[in-house]
C-alpha cells in the first residue's frame, strides 16, 4: 500500500527538514580539508601510508604537514615524525605516501595526527581538519 504525502503532511515535513539537514552537513563536510588514510602496505623493510587529501576550502592550502605518531597495537608510540603533504589546491584531491623505513605495518594499531605542523593557507585550516580511513588502522586527531 502506498501512502500518498500532501505537501503540508507532517511526514512530508519531517523528511523536507532531514534532508535539508543533510544537505546542510555534507555542505559543511565539503568545506573541510579531509585527510583519508587510504592504503596501508609493507614495502620490503618499510611500512607505507597512502593518503588522500582533498581541500574542501575555498582557498589554496600552500604547504601543509602535519605531527604524526604511529602507535603499536599494543598502544605503545612506534615512531613519531611529520608528514609534508605539500601543496594542496582548493577542490582537487591529491594522493601522498610516506615510507616508513624499518616498520612493519602489522604491528601498527593506529596513526594519531598529534597537530598540524604548517598551515599556510586559510587561518582555519588546522581547525577544519577531518579523518577517515578506509583500512584496519584507526586514524584519529
Amino acid at each position: 500500500m502506498l501512502t500518498r504525502l500532501s505537501p503540508y503532511s507532517p511526514l512530508s515535513f519531517a523528511l523536507a527538514l532531514f534532508a535539508s539537514a543533510t544537505s546542510a552537513q555534507a555542505q559543511d563536510a565539503a568545506a573541510d580539508v579531509l585527510l583519508e588514510l587510504n592504503r596501508v602496505d609493507q614495502i620490503d623493510s618499510a611500512c607505507r601510508l597512502t593518503f588522500m587529501a582533498r581541500n574542501g576550502l575555498a582557498e589554496d592550502i600552500g604547504s601543509f604537514a602535519l605531527e604524526t605518531v604511529l602507535i603499536d597495537a599494543e598502544g605503545r608510540v612506534a615512531q613519531l615524525t611529520v608528514f609534508d603533504f605539500g601543496a594542496l589546491p582548493a577542490g582537487t584531491p591529491r594522493v601522498r605516501q610516506f615510507d616508513l623505513a624499518e616498520l612493519r605495518c602489522d604491528t601498527l594499531g593506529r596513526v594519531l595526527i598529534n597537530g598540524v605542523a604548517e598551515c599556510a593557507g586559510p587561518a582555519d585550516c588546522a581547525e577544519r581538519l577531518r579523518f577517515e580511513t578506509r583500512t584496519e588502522l584507526e586514524l584519529i586527531g
